[in-house]
């Protein structure tokens, strides 16, 4: 897990993302100067640190170095989101909180994001009542639909630990149950 990136290191990356191109200290010197009184030295000191840290690969280019991201901000903030959830003692609950201090727009944003990673097949079917089926785990990690003013029901016949498709009582070449 990626540990925080410093404050400089914050705003230096920040343009190495940015312009999402090779950058030299002197460019980056430049823009950050607009903002603060910083020296050559200590911009090219916290490229290399990032290097170092494998945050940014550098190539020469003359007697100098030209710097890219090694990844995206996006893949970072989710390094470090996943890592602030895996060290809970309750991720549910740490999900729930932190859903509730997002806004509509964030909410807006997971809700595509869910969708993107779940594919046009798995996406959320329109209830009956018009209400949007959830999925939701209950505390046996088994999938449930839970429509509006309704019990959740199991959404296959599925075992727990069995996988979609696969039938526990065939071995290979087995008739099935």
């Amino acid at each position: 897990m990626p540990r925080p990136l410093g404050e400089l290191e914050d705003a230096v990356m920040t343009r190495v993302w940015k312009w999402n191109r090779p950058v030299t200290v002197r460019e980056v010197l430049e823009d950050l100067q607009q903002e603060r009184s910083i020296a050559y030295t200590t911009v090219m000191t916290v490229l290399d640190n990032l290097h170092q840290k494998g945050w940014v690969r550098r190539e020469a280019e003359g007697r100098a170095y030209r710097y890219e991201a090694v990844s995206t901000r996006a893949a970072y903030s989710a390094a470090l989101m996943n890592d602030a959830w895996s060290q809970s003692d309750n991720p549910a609950a740490a999900l729930v909180a932190f859903f509730g201090m997002m806004s509509e727009e964030q909410r807006r944003a997971l809700r595509d994001a869910v969708h993107i990673v779940q594919g046009p097949e798995e996406a959320p079917e329109q209830g009956e009542g018009g209400g949007e089926t959830r999925v939701t785990p209950d505390a046996a990690d088994e999938k449930r639909v839970e429509k509006p003013d309704e019990k959740p029901v199991e959404t296959s016949g599925e075992k727990q630990g069995e996988k979609p498709g696969e039938n526990p009582d065939s071995g290979p070449g087995g008739t099935g149950r």
